[in-house]
């Protein structure tokens, strides 16, 4: 089995559609439907190479994942790619400030992602 990749997004299709993708092409993959699922994950032992991250959902956001993530000494060297279905320089911005690894615009490109999760898990 290839490098553990955590995704979390609220919208089932993307996170289906992301984890059957990734599954496809190796990896691990362990999928969230919400912010405060994929955190209790992490706190309850769950080390993924990578997380994939929507910002926008309901209850706990991706902005306080991150903020809540990067508090934890543990989970803060986790690297994290947004990802949005709002593009442009705010969202860039947003991204640098989260310290994420990158942002990919939704809906995303299937070759994208892939090139972008393996060029982050080959780091590690």
């Amino acid at each position: 089995m290839g490098a553990r990749v955590l995704v979390v997004d609220d919208d089932e299709a993307v996170l289906d559609s992301t984890v059957a993708l990734l599954t496809s092409h190796g990896y691990e993959v362990v999928g969230a439907n919400s912010a405060t699922t994929a955190l209790a994950l992490l706190r309850n032992g769950i080390r993924p190479r990578l997380v994939l991250l929507d910002l926008h959902m309901p209850g706990m956001d991706g902005w306080k994942f991150r903020t809540e993530q990067l508090c934890d000494p543990d989970l803060a060297r986790i690297p994290v790619v947004i990802l949005s279905a709002a593009g442009g320089l705010a969202v860039r911005a947003a991204a640098e400030t989260m310290r994420a690894a990158g942002v990919l615009v939704k809906p995303v490109d299937a070759d994208e992602l892939l090139r972008v999760v393996a060029a982050l898990v080959s780091d590690r």
